[in-house]
């Protein structure tokens, strides 16, 4: 879909920076207008991750004038296989130090604001407010309708991508795109997908060089709208199998009786994060991976079950441990096994997936059971730390 420009050409190019942006200002369609709007914008990054890296590294290149980016974790020796904004020598730092630094080595250009923080419906929309642009590379729903919705409120347009093993999403969205062809994220997923159907790539996985090609698309989105060139993925959805080396198109369309966004929400709530209702904390009894250790040295009567995938099971284990993995009959079949009575205790990889059976189980009249907290990466983190982590 055709856009205006969304930034006007306000800014002037140094002679170092028309040097530099030379190869974009022969270009036509870009121009020396082009890329004054390109220094004049603002865009704000959503997550310095698998898709934040690549997106961050190219907005920079191109010269965008300010580069805001939100996040508040660590690098993380297993995030080096895609985030390629981050190196060796960045693990254990902040993200948007990492990141920051070397946006700095590239391009001195950009102004970069860094905020070390979580994304929060108390302060979204204001900081939306600031910036021309959104981008969110962001892996879990509860942000993304957090991102859609103070992207509503603040009248701001964004670029969304998504990446999981080996296929990848992307589009943009708008409601108050011009000539009333407005869309936003909820015309595509108007409700979330249950929990246990959306699983994140730390526990599903994603092939690296995937997240290049969505980052970039997601990129390239951005000059589009800045400039004002080309055609915008405005009311469509590209989706991208890399192991068919395909890319469709899909149509997007107002969902029918979609309501009007007029507020921010609990989105974790919203996105079958929480408890069920009625269900309280104390009601899903856990242990501690040093508990559990302990009880195992004094040879207690218990048995462990690890309700992750086979390809996790072959990363690394907790030493007798039972591999039963999560699916529909996994509640069905340990009672099966087991029965009612056993005295159990289940793992996944961080403890969620295993909490989710551990209600399935609550529900068929097992009384014995507890929840490994932190799961596998809890056991290696404080009882065996030779193991491997992921």
């Amino acid at each position: 879909m055709k856009l205006p420009a969304l930034v006007e050409p306000l800014a002037q190019l140094s002679n170092d920076e028309i040097t530099r942006y030379s190869r974009h200002l022969l270009i036509p369609d870009v121009g020396m207008d082009g890329q004054r709007r390109l220094k004049t914008s603002k865009v704000l990054v959503i997550g310095a991750g698998g898709l934040g890296s690549p997106a961050l590294l190219y907005l920079a290149a191109a010269g965008i004038g300010t580069l805001g980016l939100i996040d508040f974790d660590v690098v993380d020796e297993s995030n080096l296989q895609r985030q390629v904004i981050h190196r060796v020598a960045t693990v254990g730092q902040l993200k948007v130090d990492s990141a920051a630094a070397a946006i700095r080595d590239l391009n001195p250009h950009v102004q970069v604001n860094c905020y070390n923080l979580r994304l929060e419906p108390e302060t979204a929309v204001q900081l939306f407010s600031e910036y021309d642009l959104i981008l969110d590379g962001t892996d879990n729903f509860a942000t993304r309708y957090l991102v859609n919705d103070a992207c509503v409120l603040a009248g701001k347009p964004y670029v969304w991508g998504s990446i999981y093993r080996f296929e990848g999403q992307a589009s943009v969205f708008w409601e108050d795109a011009p000539g009333g062809v407005g869309l936003n994220y909820r015309d595509l997923y108007p409700e979330p997908p249950p929990p246990e159907l959306a699983p994140s790539c730390s526990e599903g996985g994603v092939l690296g060089i995937l997240c290049a090609s969505i980052g970039a698309i997601m990129a390239t989105e951005a000059v589009k709208l800045i400039t004002g060139i080309g055609e915008s993925l405005l009311g469509r959805l590209m989706v991208y199998d890399a192991l068919e080396m395909s890319y469709r198109q899909m149509p997007l369309r107002r969902a029918p009786g979609r309501q009007p966004i007029t507020a921010l929400s609990d989105y974790q709530a919203f996105c079958g994060l929480l408890a069920p209702h009625g269900v309280q904390p104390s009601d899903i009894p856990s242990i501690s991976a040093r508990e559990l250790h302990a009880l195992r040295e004094r040879r207690e009567n218990l048995l462990l079950i690890d309700v992750r995938e086979q390809t996790e099971w072959d990363i690394v284990r907790i030493p007798g441990a039972q591999h039963i993995p999560k699916g529909p009959n996994t509640a069905h079949v340990i009672e099966t096994r087991f029965g009612k009575h056993a005295n159990l205790v289940l793992h996944c990889k961080s403890g969620m997936r295993s909490k989710a059976v551990l209600l399935e189980l609550q529900q068929r009249g097992f009384s014995n059971v507890r929840n490994l907290d932190g799961g596998v990466l809890a056991w290696v983190r404080d009882v065996e730390p030779t193991l491997p982590s992921y």
